[in-house]
């Protein structure tokens, strides 16, 4: 057994020896057996982005194994709102390679993240996992290169005040306990995420502390590691899932909502992403940013105000996208500069082992391992988000700069070194849901391309952008505070 899998945190990979990418059916079935699992649940993401369950009982192998296989029936039409009630049966089949041991079940239990099917037995056209995964094969047919991401899951645990050690506003930033609240809350889900095949880089405090009404709202995050886009997806779902399990065992709310109080710091997603091509990173080279790095952050500019219909899914989504609050509202792109829709953050290009070396003097040269970790942060996206539409929009978004001969150009054009907000000429995202759905009709020959995204999902989700009817909300919510709170708790639990 190597390394990888005698040290992976998900039980099924050490007890099975193998990466989950290789399970099989007859691999899950022996797991069942020899531990004595007693139910599964498949798991699938719906039209509102969240992760919904479905129960079993294992009557007997023969069972077991004809629903591993055939999958089962789910109602559509309650689960989309594209798909229409006289026709709305839908397979769900599990993908084999996203078991894991449900870590909240008293009765031993596995878990299976499943794709749709219509009933043909074709993938679902319009569901987000297929249209992810078209996504990146009309990117892997154009340049051969696979699109990686990661999130960063910021989120806000609620609870009483507590007198001892108090929290101070807005400055929670990477704080540790007693000065910061429910670090336990989040090493948890920290762990259970990990065993559930999450690959998580960190967690930590976040900047936001907030005290209203005798209550204190607690700000952390947890980010990932870069795995190709279909996986990221995956796991940000669970880990949303996880996450409001752990909170809830203990007795506390958490919320991904973008704005819960105004004037405080709100929660996004940031999405860092890389090109990867035959197990290099695209990204950066010896001299530095490439070429095809800033093709892809062009693509990115050029497609910023459409995305926002994937990344910023509700009206408190453009409380968040205000200046002046480390979120973005020019669109522009510049180095380690957190006021810009696109920020290129270190990436160990260049440092070599030296840092190392001058840290701990008894190191050799060269027996540290470094490489190139180079990525590019979106920072518009929040925790309203459909990640898996989002996601397939960046990897459109993606092509799009790379194809487009002007890319180098704008990239040039679009690159700040001062605070965005102060830099004048700079087109500004939508600041509303309603024009989030403008600028999404506008582009939609874009995202259709290549059958990535069907007609009617465009129009679907134009339709519900546009049904919040909050052109101009800033404007019209300016001063009155109890619309501002009955707007936040209206979606505080987006996403």
């Amino acid at each position: 057994m190597n390394d990888a899998i005698a040290l992976s945190p998900n039980k099924l990979v050490r007890a099975l020896g193998k990466p989950a990418a290789e399970f099989t059916k007859q691999d899950i079935i022996r797991y069942i057996q020899e531990n004595d699992i007693r139910m599964f649940n498949f798991r699938y993401v719906a039209g509102d982005g969240r992760l919904k369950k479905l129960n079993f009982v294992i009557n007997s192998k023969a069972h077991l194994d004809k629903v591993l296989s055939m999958g089962e029936r789910v109602d559509g039409s309650s689960l989309f709102s594209f798909v229409s009630a006289d026709s709305s049966d839908l397979y769900v089949v599990p993908r084999y390679r996203t078991a894991f041991v449900n870590p909240f079940s008293q009765v031993p239990t596995l878990d299976f993240i499943c794709s749709f099917y219509n009933n043909q037995g074709d993938p679902l056209e319009s569901a987000p996992e297929f249209i992810l995964r078209k996504a990146q094969r009309e990117l892997q047919a154009k340049t051969g290169a696979t699109l990686e991401a990661l999130g960063e899951l910021e989120y806000y645990l609620f609870s009483e005040v507590d007198r001892i050690y108090p929290i101070v506003e807005q400055k929670g930033y990477h704080e540790s306990h007693p000065f910061s609240k429910w670090g336990l809350v989040r090493r948890e889900a920290m762990q259970v995420i990990s065993e559930m095949g999450g690959m998580i880089k960190y967690g930590h405090a976040e900047v936001g502390n907030i005290i209203a009404n005798d209550m204190e709202m607690v700000q952390h995050e947890i980010e990932f590691l870069p795995v190709p886009i279909e996986d990221a997806a995956d796991q940000l779902v669970a880990a949303k899932w996880a996450l409001r399990e752990v909170a809830y065992k203990h007795g506390l709310e958490v919320t991904f909502a973008p704005k819960i109080i105004v004037g405080q710091a709100g929660s996004g997603l940031h999405i860092h992403s890389r090109l990867v091509k035959d197990g290099v990173n695209l990204m950066a080279d010896e001299k530095g940013l490439t070429d095809t790095a800033k093709k892809v952050i062009a693509g990115y500019l050029m497609c910023s105000e459409s995305l926002t219909a994937f990344g910023n899914t509700v009206p408190t989504s453009f409380l968040r996208l205000v200046p002046h609050q480390e979120a973005p509202t020019s669109i522009c792109w510049g180095d380690r500069n957190r006021s810009v829709l696109v920020r290129v953050p270190l990436g160990w290009v260049g440092v070599g082992d030296k840092m190392q070396r001058d840290a701990n003097p008894l190191e050799a040269p060269g027996t540290g391992r470094f490489e190139n970790n180079q990525t590019v942060e979106i920072r518009s996206p929040d925790g309203s988000v459909n990640i898996h539409l989002l996601l397939a929009g960046l990897a459109v978004a993606a092509r799009y700069g790379l194809e487009h001969p002007e890319a180098l150009k704008v990239a040039e054009q679009l690159f700040v070194r001062a605070d965005a907000s102060k830099v004048q000429g700079l087109r500004q995202l939508p600041a509303s849901c309603f024009e989030a759905g403008d600028c999404l009709k506008r582009d939609r020959a874009r995202y259709e391309e290549g059958g990535v995204f069907p007609a009617g999902l465009i129009d679907s989700l134009v339709q519900n952008l546009q049904a919040f009817d909050d052109l101009n909300m800033s404007e019209k919510l300016f001063g009155n505070a109890d619309s501002l709170r009955q707007l936040v708790a209206r979606h505080l639990q987006c996403g």
